[in-house]
């Protein structure tokens, strides 16, 4: 389809297709431990059948609401029979909650492969001029503590090549105007937050995403889909978080990058893309990610 935003590969999805199948054996999930958060509607719960599809022996769903979570495990549990999904009502912006959730998902010392921190609240989409300070801060708040409670989580239970995929929003990278001050600050703050999870552990694998147009609560709440005029299938995202989580993927690491974007193009271009700061959320025009300026840095 037509791109209906700029996009650095000539085909641009609005749904899912053959690459991120999870039937590819490259797309194996089999053995591997998942947590989602946000994961009882939406891109979350989406994302936990994909896992599923792919043979992923034990998912874990957290979310505020205990009902969603049990309808999509259920779900799930229907479709694939015999994969284990563990649920766990949680309220991420709560330390003791996720840590909680954690350990009862992965007992004795047991190990997780994969985190998709999905979790996110929009806050007020008033003009900054008249916006409420607190409500404002307050969104900021609420997203930030979401994301540094759960990658402190991670961090203590991942296994040492572990995969974290921040669903992140185009909104941390382009600017939608002056109503956006909440969610946009949010969002690019949690993705410097998870780029230091990143250089704390540089043996795994951080990517940030912006997970299409869905259709879903968060994006009705601001009229995305109907702002826009253009919708995405959520089996997009989905099985992107999917491919992500794949050996196929590890290129990427530590880009932002749109889950439109056809994924045999971004491997085509390998080589460039893990060589250069390409895709990387810096300040353009100015190298400072380059090999030469690490290089002087650090001397």
């Amino acid at each position: 389809m037509a791109a209906p935003f700029p996009s650095p590969t000539k085909t641009y999805h609005n749904t899912t297709y053959d690459s991120l199948s999870p039937t590819r054996p490259e797309l194996s999930a089999k053995g591997k431990t998942v947590l989602i958060t946000g994961g009882g509607t939406g891109i979350g719960a989406e994302t936990a059948r994909y896992f599923a599809l792919a043979g992923a022996s034990r998912i874990a769903l957290l979310g505020r609401r205990e009902k969603p979570l049990l309808e999509t495990k259920a779900a799930i549990q229907h479709e694939v029979p015999g994969v284990d999904i563990f649920v766990a009502p949680t309220d991420v912006t709560k330390k003791t909650q996720v840590d909680a959730a954690f350990a009862g998902f992965l007992p004795d010392g047991a190990k997780l492969d994969v985190v998709v921190s999905g979790a996110a609240v929009t806050g007020p989409v008033d003009p900054i001029d008249v916006v409420d300070p607190d409500r404002l801060l307050d969104t900021v708040d609420q997203n930030l503590r979401g994301a540094l409670y759960v990658a402190q989580a991670f961090l203590r239970h991942a296994v040492p090549n572990a995969v974290a995929v921040n669903i992140s929003s185009s909104a941390a990278h382009l600017s939608f105007g002056a109503g956006f001050a909440a969610y946009s600050t949010a969002k690019m703050a949690c993705v410097r937050l998870w780029d230091s999870v990143a250089a704390a552990k540089p043996e795994l694998s951080v990517f940030h995403i912006q997970p299409g147009v869905v259709d879903t609560d968060m994006n009705r709440e601001v009229g995305g889909v109907k702002a826009i005029g253009h919708e995405d299938h959520v089996s997009l995202p989905a099985s992107f978080n999917l491919w992500l989580a794949s050996p196929e993927s590890r290129f990427l690491k530590g880009k932002f990058l749109w889950a439109n974007w056809d994924v045999e193009e971004l491997k085509a271009r390998r080589e460039e893309l893990q060589s250069t700061t390409q895709l990387n959320i810096q300040l353009g025009g100015w190298p400072f990610g380059d090999a030469s300026f690490k290089a002087q840095w650090k001397d």
